[in-house]
């Protein structure tokens, strides 16, 4: 009889426990609906933390259980915020201008109120019309489509060319951050239709929920992470832990061998890519209200190349890793970078942590890799090696004899 997946797989309740926990405990000291303790601004950011976990399980489905090490995962992320982003502002302009509309002697027509949304938006471009990419901007179902669809098929067609083509270790990393560069300079131009440097903003304005304040609005998109956190693990740890997850983990260890058994590897390889960007594009969707902005530096190179250490540091192979290297390293960089980090001294040199944090990163990047390369995740493998094995009773070997008992002693 098969055991549940639950049962194979206890660090899945352990981790929704442990999340559950702190949801309720931020939620009881949050300024909007308890104590008070916590600003509305420090349930942002732990809102975004969250984001930025559930993006890297993603990066460690690829990367950790695949071995594929993409470098643009982060593009996937961006992709989301500014699917859910065009959305958020052409509802916010539309309110505004209607507004500003029903002054006018007669009624508006809908060609004027669509002319002076698109001159909101698009006017600091020097624009004055909708590019084609914002036809259904109106609609928030069709834009919380594209959120999954525009990830998920760009990554189909990328993974597709690249897999069938065998391309595999450090080419395919320069491959994926070479569609992340290229995609980033199409964005920072002006008549790429997403209002190039300038980026969408005012993402935070909720379109007919004005009258909301922004600390409640931060409590639902909290709640809304750790939702989607939840079941982001809870769907990497079902795909990993079957079968499939088995061939994952061997086409990690050595493709060849599992081509040579008759799997099918492109396609798996396929799957778990187009599974994960479309999980980081659901991770970008909830982050950028929360930030309020997205411009095309989100989708810079050096994102991604963040996201993989976070996952290192974490330890990779390990969804749990994934989290907690991404928790720790996005609340230590905005300690470090927010100035709430005193500056050390040593001697005549001073060191200013905001300058010095991403120095700070790298060399722990490079500790992890050369002298815990299972990351901090790794720490509870040194917990569970001290437990003793309860082998009473259990075969041990083809013989059934006295020496069983004694061996379980050992």
């Amino acid at each position: 009889m098969s055991r549940s997946f639950i049962a194979r797989n206890p660090s899945v309740l352990w981790f929704l426990l442990a999340l559950a926990v702190f949801t309720l405990g931020v939620t009881v000291l949050a300024e909007a609906t308890g104590l008070g303790l916590v600003s509305t601004s420090f349930v942002k950011t732990l809102g975004k933390t969250l984001c930025l976990c559930l993006v890297a399980i993603a990066m460690d489905l690829v990367w950790g259980y695949c071995g594929i090490l993409s470098l643009g995962h982060m593009a996937f992320f961006a992709i989301g915020g500014y699917a859910i982003g065009m959305w958020l502002m052409y509802a916010r302009t539309r309110l505004i201008v209607t507004e500003s509309l029903a002054a006018a002697p007669l009624p508006p027509t809908p060609d004027e109120i669509t002319d002076g949304i698109a001159a909101q938006i698009f006017g600091v471009v020097g624009a004055s019309e909708f590019p084609p990419i914002w036809a259904f901007a109106h609609s928030l179902p069709l834009q919380l489509a594209a959120v999954v669809l525009v990830p998920g098929l760009l990554a189909l067609v990328f993974s597709w060319f690249a897999f069938r083509s065998r391309v595999t270790g450090v080419y395919l990393s320069i491959l994926t951050q070479a569609m992340t560069l290229a995609l980033s300079l199409y964005l920072f131009q002006n008549d790429s239709g997403l209002r190039g440097n300038n980026g969408l903003s005012g993402l935070q304005n909720l379109p007919g929920l004005e009258a909301v304040g922004q600390p409640v609005l931060s409590m639902a998109f909290f709640w809304a992470s750790a939702l989607a956190l939840a079941a982001g693990y809870v769907l990497a740890s079902w795909v990993v832990s079957g079968k499939f997850g088995s061939v994952l983990r061997g086409i990690r260890d050595d493709e060849a061998r599992v081509r040579f058994l008759g799997y099918p590897v492109e396609t798996y390889k396929l799957f778990i890519f187009t599974l994960s960007a479309v999980i980081a594009g659901i991770a970008g969707a909830l982050y950028y209200p929360q930030a309020g902005i997205i411009n095309p530096a989100e989708l810079a190179p050096i994102a991604s190349i963040y996201l993989a250490v976070w996952v290192a540091i974490g330890g990779r192979g390990r969804l749990y890793g994934a989290v907690i290297g991404a928790a720790f390293v996005s609340l230590l960089s905005t300690w470090f970078t927010g100035g709430q980090a005193p500056d050390l001294v040593l001697g005549p040199v001073r060191i200013q942590w905001v300058d010095w944090w991403t120095v700070l990163l790298g060399l722990s990047f490079v500790a992890v890799t050369l002298f815990a390369p299972k990351g901090i995740g790794g720490l509870f493998d040194l917990v569970r090696l001290r437990r003793a094995p309860d082998r009473h009773g259990a075969d041990l070997g083809p013989d059934t004899g006295a020496l069983r008992e004694r061996e379980a002693e050992t």
